[in-house]
């Protein structure tokens, strides 16, 4: 491993931030708004690749931008598990920037200029996330991430969407001053908060403390995981418009918190301490109820985008129970599960948007025979819904297979028995919503009538990137080795 000085990092991170004064300044003329999002899209997916041939190679960009103290910096270093979380979210920004427009075109929104703004606004803020070189850098650009999101939950500024908002920021913001305690403690025991593959934190601090520590993370990035009990602000953040969903689901903000899963299990406590103190079973447990109980409330829920958002939540307690394995198979499985779940998810939200746009319908139970007015939406919604329950060969079956294999390697025959069990619920709250869209005969979706392809290709195109990934894991970004460099340089083995 060796890092070398280069400004790709921070203009990976300033190019959509300017993109948002750009869309600002021309809020009077549409089409260059749109533009500008655009552009600022595809040069953040290209600056974004062009840095993985040297972190395949284990040369990591990095910019110090100043130091704060001694151990304390603001900066930024590009390391495989920062390169998979940017290039997962630089792809579907492009996507859903597509797609945004046709959708608020469609719909004549109002304030689609601070919509596109705002939008812009949070990639900047999750490629800061990505690259952040130290635990300060990730807090900072977490909390910016949880304000820019803010406007776009609220987009409707109906009672509704508003109560959603301020629900919104007091998990949110609460959390986060959980986090900043957390990065105090960790300055104050460590004398640094710089990431180090395997954890820098040592046994020699006290059991007691340690605990005390991981306790803080948890309740910080479990927020914005949306583990339970603290999960319910995600279900009624669905009021916003449905590319915001997918920015929550796919792209963002709850992909941030086990993000932060990572980074703190990985690069500051290590999982080796983390098993020394106990930590990893209870990461374990509440993730483990987590992907159960998440599964049951699904069926529940008639509302599409709500039935979506109890799925997100019991599938972001995958990525945090490999995590918890120490293990390198489910650690491989758990990272490549954050690009995974955001090709298949994002599909799932887009095709919920492009129903709306169309038909104005909502309710599952009001979408019998759909699928005949809208084949190819419905069909990308059964790719990516066969890909959550984990049938080969969508992306989801390669990084549950890891899992799975990871509670093996560990002997933890019981969260095997969780993975199996929730697969069978996946499919039992989506199969049904794609049965019923082609087999249930409904007059009122008796001609073909798709929504505008400024929505139809972007949702059909990740139905691809989904299907692609399943097919070829490593051929499509390099996404298994980089996932397994993960793996190796934080438990200190490779994945075969």
């Amino acid at each position: 491993m060796e890092a070398y000085f280069s400004l790709k990092p921070l203009i990976a991170v300033l190019v959509s931030l300017l993109a948002s004064g750009l869309i600002v300044l021309s809020g009077s003329r549409p089409n260059l708004r749109e533009a500008w999002t655009i552009t600022a899209a595809l040069a953040k997916f290209a600056i974004t690749l062009s840095m993985m041939p040297a972190v395949l190679a284990g040369k990591y960009p990095e910019v110090a931008l100043f130091t704060i103290s001694p151990g304390v910096s603001l900066a930024l270093k590009v390391d495989p598990a920062g390169i998979i979380f940017g290039l997962s979210a630089s792809v579907l920004w492009i996507l859903t920037s597509f797609y945004s427009i046709g959708y608020m075109r469609g719909l004549s929104e109002h304030n689609q200029t601070r919509y596109f703004a705002s939008f812009a606004v949070c990639l900047s803020a999750t490629m800061g996330i990505a690259f952040a070189a130290n635990l300060l850098t990730f807090f900072i650009f977490y909390e910016v991430l949880t304000i820019a999101t803010y406007p776009l939950v609220i987009h409707k500024e109906t009672p509704e969407a508003l109560a959603a908002g301020r629900k919104y920021l007091v998990y949110l913001l609460t959390g986060g001053v959980v986090l900043l305690l957390a990065l105090a403690f960790t300055y104050q025991i460590a004398g640094t908060v710089d990431f180090r593959p395997g954890g820098f934190l040592s046994q020699q601090v006290g059991q007691d403390r340690l605990m005390m520590l991981f306790m803080l993370f948890l309740v910080g990035f479990g927020v914005k995981s949306a583990i339970m009990p603290v999960h319910s602000w995600l279900p009624s953040a669905m009021i916003a418009p449905t590319p915001v969903s997918a920015l929550l689901h796919a792209v963002a903000v709850v992909k941030a918190g086990v993000f932060g899963f990572v980074r703190m299990a990985g690069f500051v406590m290590g999982p080796e301490l983390l098993q020394e103190i106990g930590a990893l079973g209870i990461m374990a447990g509440f993730a483990a109820v987590t992907i159960i109980l998440a599964s049951l409330m699904a069926f529940r829920q008639d509302n599409l985008k709500r039935r979506l958002a109890y799925s997100t939540i019991g599938h972001l307690s995958y990525i945090v129970l490999g995590l918890a394995l120490l293990s390198p198979s489910a650690w491989s499985g758990g990272v490549l599960h954050i690009v995974n779940h955001a090709a298949m998810k994002i599909t799932l939200f887009l095709c919920a948007g492009a129903i709306y746009v169309k038909t104005h319908r909502e309710n599952i139970s009001d979408l019998n025979g759909i699928g005949r007015q809208m084949p190819l939406t419905m069909g990308a919604f059964a790719v990516a819904a066969m890909g959550l329950a984990g049938v080969p060969p969508i992306a989801g079956f390669v990084s549950k297979w890891y899992l799975v294999q990871g509670t093996l390697e560990t002997g933890q025959v019981a969260l095997t028995g969780v993975l199996l069990l929730s697969g069978l619920l996946n499919a039992g709250y989506f199969l049904p919503i794609v049965a019923r869209a082609f087999f249930s005969p409904s007059p009122g979706f008796s001609k073909y009538s798709e929504a505008s392809p400024w929505m139809v290709i972007p949702l059909m195109l990740t139905a691809v990137l989904s299907l692609l990934m399943g097919l070829f894991p490593d051929q499509l970004f390099h996404l298994y080795q980089l996932a397994s460099n993960v793996a190796a340089s934080v438990t200190g083995g490779g994945v075969p």
